[in-house]
């Protein structure tokens, strides 16, 4: 049986998201417009050709794709129980205890706000040539950082289907083109000859395979974020996991296909040598030989649209965990307050958007590099801890139904997520020792160790809270996890010494304790 719980009201301000208001097709918006496929497309498939000089990235996103469609049997199975905003929070809490809950709390908010400012450098960047070129000049990134800003901000005060509706347009368009461009690279093949070299699992065999992997991996994120909706989609207990699936699927199949469409018109020989030379503009450049210039100009137009498209996504999901952390008063409780009016956490996106605001002045103050040292840098920190999350939350899964099957299927609850917890640790383990190739830097550089220390400590910090929570504030340690239900769960402890007097099914397992 899955928790659910009306609407919470309370006083004045809702405490609670609202309800029934996203569908399966909106919950995909939502997903895949954070993975950014004309991003990936054009950044992370030529970077890892150029990088690590193996063909096989057309191998590595199915293989990726499959890695997490096993890790989704779990994770959808575990999501029928509960529906929280608050995700990995909330599955790591239930499965593996409130501390390490806690934990896993505070890095989702370092990763996912990694993800989200870093964004704000990469629009800047991007839209600098589309604006020269459309109006002679350009102003300085974060000037145009500063105006994707304002949209994002008043995005997120907005009614959660208004977002939806702008990502569906925004990544319905995006798609379109990559397709036209892929169809353009199969139909131009090098040497008058479509080569299917690249499709082969002998093409991943090399010292660079631990990179690929990983890149391919950093090219899904954002899959795992139909949970974050859930109390704003109807019937959760069926838009999760086809959302989820659908999402996982079609992300894998899009990059498939256009990193092996790109090699096609290169020339598998040629590939490392073109995304070394060109980098991104590659697609963009075969593209203009293929389709014509104006063709390509519409692409990086939509260039820029992706990562606009992908800010409003990150910010809307990022504000829903510092919600749910709210709602719960782990954090203030004034984050778990949303507008009664549109149904948005409104506190929580406003202190977002103060986030995003305070880096963009810092980055601009300082005359960093928006696109290395906030885009490339900071999204390479987000998705390696975005990785560690759903390596915790796979063994929260396996931890959950091991202490109750819930009459789940063996394959769901135990084999799927169990295999899902070993293949997502190999490449953890290869992602932190593969960290100087992904960021470009010598090995022993500072930030290849930095970052994840940086998630060490927020860990850390993270469980020291819970436990401090657990000895000084018990009412609010007995709701962690709880999501919706917690707001009703604080009324109804009289003694702050006696939390476990309202008890959720799962409340008697000792690790949630």
């Amino acid at each position: 049986m899955a928790l659910s719980s009306p609407p919470v009201r309370s006083g004045p301000v809702a405490s609670s998201l609202a309800a029934d208001r996203l569908g399966v097709a909106a919950v995909v918006f939502f997903v895949m417009s954070a993975a950014t496929p004309l991003t990936v497309v054009a950044g992370v498939v030529t970077t890892g050709y150029a990088t690590t000089g193996l063909t096989g990235m057309p191998v590595a996103f199915v293989l990726v794709g499959l890695l997490l469609a096993l890790f989704g049997v779990g994770y959808v199975a575990m999501a029928r129980y509960m529906a929280n905003a608050g995700a990995f929070y909330s599955f790591i809490s239930h499965g593996l205890g409130r501390p390490l809950g806690v934990g896993g709390a505070w890095v989702a908010l370092l990763a996912y706000n990694a993800l989200q400012v870093g964004l704000y450098g990469a629009v800047g960047v991007a839209a600098q040539p589309v604006l020269a070129q459309w109006f002679g000049s350009s102003p300085a990134w974060w000037v145009i950082a500063v105006a994707a800003w304002v949209v994002t901000a008043a995005l997120g005060l907005l009614r959660v289907e208004v977002n939806g509706t702008v990502l569906a347009v925004l990544l319905v368009t995006e798609v379109a083109v990559i397709l036209l461009y892929d169809v353009a690279d199969l139909l131009h093949p090098a040497g008058g000859q479509v080569s299917v070299q690249t499709l082969s699992p002998g093409a991943l065999a090399g010292s660079g395979v631990g990179a690929i992997l990983v890149l391919a991996v950093l090219g899904f994120v954002g899959f795992e974020s139909a949970v974050v909706f859930s109390e704003e989609s109807r019937d959760p207990g069926r838009t999760v996991p086809v959302a989820t699936y659908l999402s996982v699927g079609l992300i894998a199949a899009l990059y498939a296909l256009s990193s092996w469409a790109v090699t096609v018109a290169t020339g598998p020989d040629q590939i490392g040598a073109a995304s070394r030379a060109d980098g991104p503009e590659l697609i963009f450049n075969l593209a203009t030989a293929h389709l014509g210039r104006a063709v390509a100009d519409v692409g990086h137009a939509l260039f820029v649209t992706s990562i606009l498209a992908a800010l409003i996504s990150f910010h809307n999901t990022t504000a829903r965990y510092m919600f749910a952390l709210g709602r719960e008063q782990v954090l203030p409780a004034g984050l778990g307050r949303t507008s009664r009016r549109t149904g948005s956490p409104r506190n929580a996106s406003i202190v977002q958007s103060v986030i995003g605001l305070a880096v963009i002045i810092t980055y601009a103050a300082l005359g960093l590099d928006p696109l290395v040292q906030l885009f490339f840098y900071a999204g390479t920190c987000g998705g390696l801890g975005v990785l560690v999350l759903i390596t915790a939350t796979s063994l929260g899964v396996v931890a959950f139904f091991g202490r109750d099957s819930r009459g789940e299927s063996r394959w769901r609850r135990l084999i799927a997520p169990a295999t899902a917890t070993v293949l997502l640790l190999v490449v953890v383990v290869l992602a932190i020792s593969n960290l100087p190739t992904l960021l470009g830097l010598p090995a022993g550089h500072l930030l290849t160790w930095l970052i994840p220390t940086s998630y060490l400590a927020a860990a850390l910090a993270g469980i020291g809270w819970g436990l401090t929570l657990r000895s000084r504030r018990p009412r609010v340690y007995a709701t962690v996890g709880l999501g919706a239900k917690s707001a009703t769960a604080h009324l109804n402890l009289p003694n702050p010494r006696e939390p476990t007097t309202v008890r959720p099914h799962w409340a008697n397992n000792r690790a949630h304790r």
